[in-house]
């Protein structure tokens, strides 16, 4: 009993020296964003060439788009990507049509570790793989930050976080993105590119797009790719939150009409009446510092996002352009998911969970909860968004429809497909599963698991019914 007692006593002076560090040492980061008085003109401008060829490029790929969402999960997470993205890369298209599948790609989205590929797909495109198992997944990239628990670390965590952004931040400028701005990115002839991260004061998803931007009369053309990569992956705790600067009053260009209406109703879904009342907020001055958390808080599998995107169309093809929409035939959009399963003995134990367990498995339960819920919406988003294509499709003239469509012959407005599907450890035999499935969560892994990881994203995609499908298809 007595000792116990003293070990009660010293874990509460344990705590509360770590409260009084905490107290007196409060740790956050400078926002990098700069104010712009026009900054929607400034983007149409940046990408106004680049959507054009995107368009022109999809249109004229058999009607064939491919969508891939990666999930959060550390350099777990970028390894098992990569594997789907090199598998991809060697699988070659139809008789008769040059490239990969990779040229089929029309949009990538990525939270936390999954942002990291996201990222560098979205600047490099296929060539960018050649080089991404030496300059992110093989090095030590955790040697860069504060990980120790010490009195120190703790009193700084409590205080906002061990780390702030710019030690990772660096990291990833230095080592993948070297100075690449948005504007970069919105330049490329590459996919749409989705970074999320979470706003933890609307608690929705928030997207570096050039709304959540221009709702801050912010430039996101000269804004870094690498810190929009940290934001999505600042774990709180470990980091402080990433901070995005709102300058109201300094900007009078208007928001799209979509979120202004979205904001005033209340009928509009949840997600999407909260995300464009944010937005409002910040416009408005309500929120002067927006502060972005990983993403995988509020969805581990970057599809709310995606959702987002959708709802705010209005147009019943959009975002795809109509000469898209008129010859699009299939669409997949993989799920690269690399969370882990259930873990811990505690189920098995009258106790428990307590402690540490305990912390993870309540964060558990709110990552995949959401994640599910942001699985489901997508999925209903895409089911929906199909009908109104082929009900738009079908309500052409004919005169229109040769207009717009890239190829010659026979067409049915009604042969259209938009499947989604998950890709993950699950899709593998169960001893290499649970083997993939006990890798951490980290920024640095050997070796040795790195390249596992690899070939575990190829040979699951392989085994993906809906991949499997769609290659029929094609």
């Amino acid at each position: 009993m007595r000792i116990a007692f003293r070990r009660t006593r010293a874990a509460f002076h344990v705590a509360a020296t770590a409260l009084a560090l905490g107290g007196c040492a409060s740790v956050y980061n400078q926002p990098l964003n700069l104010p712009s008085p026009n900054p929607i003109a400034r983007v149409a401008s940046t990408a106004a060439a680049n959507v054009a060829a995107v368009q022109k490029r999809l249109a004229g790929q058999d009607g064939t788009v491919i969508g891939l969402a990666f999930s959060g999960g550390g350099t777990r997470a970028a390894a098992f990507g990569y594997g789907v993205l090199d598998r991809m890369a060697r699988t070659p298209l139809a008789r008769g049509h040059r490239g990969t599948l990779l040229d089929h790609v029309g949009v990538v989205s990525g939270v936390s570790g999954g942002s990291v590929i996201t990222a560098y797909f979205g600047l490099k495109g296929q060539a960018g793989l050649a080089d991404f198992r030496s300059a992110y997944l093989t090095q030590d990239v955790m040697s860069e930050l504060d990980t120790s628990v010490n009195l120190v670390n703790i009193g700084r965590a409590l205080g906002g976080g061990a780390n702030t952004d710019n030690k990772l931040r660096n990291w990833f400028n230095a080592h993948l993105f070297h100075d690449a701005t948005f504007g970069d990115l919105l330049a490329r002839n590459r996919p749409l590119v989705l970074i999320n991260a979470t706003n933890i004061y609307s608690r929705t998803p928030f997207l570096f797009t050039p709304p959540s931007f221009a709702a801050a009369c912010s430039d996101i053309t000269q804004y870094p790719v690498a810190a929009a990569v940290a934001a999505s992956a600042a774990v709180p705790a470990a980091f402080a939150p990433v901070v995005i600067e709102a300058f109201p009053g300094e900007c009078q260009t208007p928001l799209p009409p979509w979120i202004e209406k979205a904001a005033a109703n209340p009928a509009a879904s949840p997600l999407l009446h909260s995300y464009a009342k944010g937005l409002i907020d910040i416009r408005q001055g309500k929120v002067k510092y927006v502060k972005l958390f990983d993403g995988g808080l509020i969805d581990n599998y970057g599809l709310s996002g995606l959702t987002i995107v959708r709802a705010g169309q209005t147009t019943p093809y959009g975002p795809l352009a109509p000469e898209e929409a008129v010859n699009l035939r299939r669409m997949l959009f993989l799920v690269v998911d690399a969370g882990q399963s259930p873990q811990g003995d505690w189920s098995k134990t009258l106790p428990g969970p307590e402690g540490k367990e305990l912390v993870g498995a309540v964060v558990d339960v709110l990552v995949d909860a959401n994640s599910h819920a942001s699985y489901s919406a997508f999925e209903a988003t895409l089911k929906n968004w199909q009908s109104e294509i082929v009900r738009w499709r079908c309500g052409l003239k004919a005169a229109e429809v040769a207009r717009l469509r890239s190829a010659k012959g026979r067409w049915n407005c009604r042969d259209l497909k938009m499947t989604v599907a998950r890709v993950s450890f699950g899709q593998l035999d169960a001893v290499r599963a649970a083997q993939l499935n006990s890798v951490p969560t980290s920024f640095t892994l050997p070796v040795a698991t790195v390249d596992e990881l690899t070939r575990a994203g190829g040979d699951a995609l392989e085994a993906t019914a809906a991949y499997k499908a769609f290659l029929r298809d094609m």
